[in-house]
């Protein structure tokens, strides 16, 4: 299982509140069987109407290619329950997010990605935005185990569920891993139930 403990990285800002998952990923992407290459439609219709005005999205910045950490506003991720707008934001890069705080859904489906959805207070939220909009290069450090944001001269204390916390730095989030680490377990209680026949029992 990964832990995971902390996030070092340039960071992107996506700006204003209430952003839903319906212009994080909008919805004529879903019919994707699998998740591969959603991240090439993140934020698509904001991209678009960003470039018939002259203006360039974030997410379209040549400077902000590579970065790790996004910031964003408050109540990020409302809306739709669907898993597809924090898979787009892990697949094009992102490990941690910062923000003013979170739709719950959101957060939760981001966390089975390993992807920690961390809350500051809106002052720092602003500061950090400020920060690394006037340096591309700016490094913001997310540590998980000490509840902090660092960025330059900046360090402000980050919330988060305990339980996600616990869940991160242990490795506890990858149910996959978690299932695969007992697999015997897996195989006993597969042989007891009458309904599951032809099990191969092979991960």
């Amino acid at each position: 299982m990964s832990a995971v403990t902390s996030v070092a990285g340039r960071a992107i800002v996506v700006d204003g509140h209430d952003i839903d998952t319906d212009r994080i990923m909008p919805a004529r992407f879903l019919k994707a069987i699998t998740f591969e290459g959603l991240e090439t439609h993140l934020f698509e219709d904001d991209r678009i109407e960003a470039a018939g005005r002259g203006l360039v999205h974030p997410f379209d910045d040549v400077n902000r290619t590579g970065a790790r950490v996004l910031l964003v506003g408050r109540n990020f991720g409302c809306g739709s329950s669907r898993e597809h707008a924090p898979q787009a934001i892990a697949r094009w890069g992102i490990c941690a997010i910062v923000g003013e705080s979170f739709a719950e859904i959101f957060a939760g489906n981001a966390l089975m990605l390993g992807l920690p959805c961390v809350t500051v207070d809106a002052p720092t939220r602003a500061a950090l935005g400020a920060l690394t909009g006037a340096d591309a290069g700016l490094e913001i450090t997310v540590n998980l185990e000490a509840r902090a944001v660092t960025a330059g001269d900046l360090s402000a204390t980050v919330s988060i569920a305990e339980s996600a916390r616990h869940a991160l730095l242990s490795g506890a989030w990858d149910a996959t891993a978690l299932l695969l680490a007992d697999y015997d377990e897996v195989r006993r209680t597969a042989a007891k139930l009458p309904y599951v026949g032809g099990f191969e029992g092979t991960p």
